[in-house]
């Protein structure tokens, strides 16, 4: 057996990688990732150990023309990740918001996403749960690093974490989807149709695909990119000096307009972008042309924002624990104190405005007109303190094939597909009829076995010409 290693460490917050070839017999092993972690591995195999060896040679002397250098593992530090630091003051609001329920997860939280059946909040310790709409929990994931921010792509769920993956917690096994780049410091991401869009600390725009493959990345006019948000037609990605449009190819800068003051988030409706900046305003941006259509006045630096559908109602939470609500136009309609922490993220559904706050809570806030009047009078409900039972379901991510379940055989309805190499990559192809064999499936690397067969709930087709998996996955015996 023979093993080479290299690491590649820039000064000024560069890239920070190691990359480690194994050859043992006709089996070439591939482990890559930041310098301190366990990385991700790639295994291939050859006729004969002669074409094995002459792999593993190429994939050496590529990595050192890039300006890998062989070295001894462990000697140098793991770089630290960028974690937000945040000041959040007292509220200059003279009345509070009315809260329904709050959940304190025990760390600082940035992630949130609201769905139609559930709560989700994921924190800095790693922590993600799951919450009824009325505020009763009903799982736990348990993350190996801090969650940056949770992003929904229609049914999918993802959490992007500190340790540089993304993780895919559609089904009660989460496993890393995408891992990304060792030089990319996550700031903020989205996924579109399969599509991984990276916002970081350096200002940059990283696009991987589906198959967890690099595709482009553009440098950004300004640094610490903390909004990128994707559709159809283009990736916007917000910095320190505005919010800048491109193609999703990658070819063209669609437009740039600067806002006041750096982008601290962003949401998105169908025609329009919204940034939230350092300069305490949320500014609403068309996505045909970039222009301002709209700006909406707080009085303090904005760190969330969002909208009722179709952003008839504009919300906006800022560092001094202020929650507001303007019309469609920018009038200023209310402004109320958090009763907690400054809201990091936010999402407003069905006359429920949910926060994630400085101090680690989820907030339902009763966002109603009858509810707000009541609470500018000073009438507002005593909120329920939710508690995390013994018995919540916890679940951690699968590192391994042998952390799937097994089945005999494929339950009735259910599709098979099968890990098959080509060209030296693992890839997933549907076996079942009905598919199309030559499309690949969006699958996690880290239980793909050549050979090996597996039982998916169900498959939809992505219009970039691959399938996604949704439900369980188990390995067919």
């Amino acid at each position: 057996m023979s093993r080479t290693y290299l690491e590649l460490s820039q000064d000024g917050g560069g890239a920070h990688k190691f990359y480690e070839v194994t050859v043992q017999g006709q089996v070439v092993s591939v482990r890559y990732g930041r310098i301190g972690a366990a990385g991700q591995t790639q295994t291939s195999s050859f006729p004969t150990a002669g074409k094995a060896e002459a792999a593993a040679a190429r994939k050496i002397a590529e990595k050192i023309r890039k300006g890998y250098e062989p070295a001894v593992q462990g000697r140098r530090a793991p770089r630290a990740v960028t974690r937000r630091q945040v000041a959040s003051a007292p509220s200059t609001a003279r009345a509070v918001a009315p809260v329904l329920w709050r959940f304190r997860t025990g760390s600082a939280a940035f992630g949130i996403h609201i769905d139609e059946d559930k709560c989700w909040v994921g924190n800095q310790a790693g922590d993600v749960y799951t919450l009824a709409h009325g505020g009763e929990v009903l799982a736990r994931y348990q993350l190996p690093d801090g969650v940056k921010c949770l992003v929904a792509d229609d049914f999918w769920i993802y959490a992007g974490c500190d340790d540089g993956r993304v993780y895919d917690l559609s089904s009660k096994l989460p496993f890393a989807a995408y891992d990304i780049a060792a030089d990319v410091d996550i700031f903020w991401l989205d996924i579109h149709e399969g599509v991984l869009n990276v916002a970081d600390r350096a200002g940059r725009l990283t696009v991987i695909d589906h198959e967890d493959e690099h595709q482009w990345s553009r440098g950004g006019r300004g640094e610490h990119a903390w909004m990128v948000r994707a559709d159809d037609r283009a990736v916007y990605h917000g910095h320190s000096r505005g919010v800048t449009a491109h193609a999703p190819d990658g070819t063209t800068e669609l437009w740039h307009t600067p806002t006041q003051g750096a982008v601290l988030f962003g949401w998105q409706e169908d025609d329009a972008v919204y940034a939230g900046t350092a300069r305490h305003t949320v500014q609403r941006l068309s996505k045909a042309t970039g222009a301002i259509e709209a700006t909406y006045h707080c009085d303090s630096p904005v760190y969330s924002c969002a909208t009722s559908p179709g952003g008839r109602f504009v919300f906006a939470g800022d560092s001094a624990s202020s929650v507001y609500c303007f019309d469609r136009d920018g009038t200023r309609l209310w402004k109320l104190g958090t009763g907690g922490g400054s809201a990091l993220s936010m999402q407003y559904r069905d006359e429920r405005l949910f926060l994630v706050t400085t101090d680690g809570s989820l907030v339902c806030v009763d966002a109603s007109g009858t509810a707000v009047d009541a609470a500018q009078q000073g009438s507002v409900p005593v909120a329920r303190d939710v508690k995390l039972a013994a018995t919540t379901p916890t679940y951690a991510p699968a590192t391994a094939a042998a952390a799937v379940a097994s089945v005999a055989a494929a339950p009735a309805g259910s599709v098979v597909v099968e890990c098959v190499q080509e060209n030296g990559r693992t890839r997933i192809h549907v076996v079942s009829e009905g598919y199309d064999h030559t499309w690949n499936v969006q699958f996690p690397r880290a239980i793909r076995e050549p050979g090996a067969r597996y039982v998916v709930d169900a498959l939809h087709a992505a219009s970039g010409g691959f399938y996604r998996v949704r439900g369980d996955i188990r390995r067919l015996q």
